[in-house]
């Protein structure tokens, strides 16, 4: 059974680049001097800095999740593979020019093949927001060791774990409500199937 197959791959790979230009603007990083090959127009529209670091603290907290749901199913036996929104992705895109500031976006969806009884159902749509729960605790328990360690972290490490623990509690939260569509309502639902 292969675990990512070359479509998946190159609908990680492009929606992390999309991810990585919608949210660089909220993770500004001064870049010091001008490089030979930029222009003003390239500096004020990129910056490669924050299109990085955008990536590194959104990317993995959506792959990871989406990621849960898609191993979990496998695990039952269920065809699954992960899906980038592309049309989600450039609508949110434009969005970002449009009114600057504000972000609706649906990144990717895991694809799953019918058959799952209503626990496995309940289970697989808990999996992403479990992920995100568990990368959000990981962090604090870090911080916690590292305080009473006196452990001393750069500033920029630092920055990028603060916002990875708030994106992964917001997406955890935001992910559990039971609202159709959204994992909380499968998750939800489906425990309510079992239970009556």
């Amino acid at each position: 059974m292969v675990l990512l197959n070359f479509y998946e791959f190159i609908d990680i790979i492009f929606m992390t680049v999309i991810i990585g230009l919608i949210f660089m603007d909220f993770f500004k990083i001064k870049t010091p001097g001008r490089k030979p090959w930029t222009t003003a127009l390239t500096q004020k529209w990129f910056n490669k800095e924050s299109f990085l670091t955008a990536i590194m603290i959104i990317a993995p907290a959506i792959i990871l999740h989406e990621f849960g749901h898609k191993f979990v199913a496998m695990s039952f036996g269920l065809n699954a593979s992960f899906n980038a929104a592309y049309g989600w992705l450039i609508f949110a895109l434009i969005l970002k020019f449009v009114i600057p500031g504000f972000i609706f976006l649906v990144p990717a969806y895991v694809s799953i093949s019918p058959g799952a009884t209503a626990l496995q159902s309940s289970t697989i749509a808990f999996a992403g927001p479990l992920v995100n729960l568990i990368i959000f605790g990981a962090i604090a328990l870090f911080f916690i060791y590292a305080k009473s360690k006196k452990l001393q972290i750069k500033r920029k490490t630092m920055m990028i774990l603060l916002f990875t623990k708030k994106v992964n509690l917001f997406l955890f939260i935001f992910n559990m409500l039971p609202i159709p569509g959204f994992d909380g309502f499968h998750v939800f639902s489906g425990l309510i199937k079992i239970l009556f």
